[in-house]
């Protein structure tokens, strides 16, 4: 496990539940890919509404059932490794919004007592 500590990037993914990635949820693909090539850590969100570029609403509305809700998968990572994760992003997410900002990590991991 690697532990961050101080400035690293937090990069946002924007995809919807239904993309793929060789017949697999791309949110899970992506996840369990970043986790095998040794990345900090990164989680997926599932939102109840949204709408994106093509201004088509997403939403649990239930007289507006949607089967493609918004999902976002969080990444913390150091910087030095925003190369390697713009490679991995432009292999299986070619087309997504992708945002990337600084953040600072206060605490990454657990202690000993914990």
């Amino acid at each position: 496990m690697r532990i961050l500590e101080g400035p690293a990037i937090r990069i946002r993914l924007y995809l919807g539940e239904n993309d793929r990635w060789h017949h697999q949820p791309l949110p899970v693909a992506l996840v369990e890919r970043l986790r095998r090539e040794g990345f900090s850590g990164a989680t997926v969100f599932h939102g109840v509404g949204g709408f994106g570029a093509r201004s088509i609403l997403h939403t649990t509305h239930l007289l507006r059932l949607s089967e493609d809700l918004p999902v976002v998968v969080e990444i913390i990572e150091s910087e030095e490794n925003l190369p390697r994760l713009e490679a991995i992003l432009a292999e299986m997410a070619p087309g997504e919004l992708v945002t990337v900002e600084p953040v600072r990590v206060l605490r990454h991991g657990r202690t000993e007592e914990g």
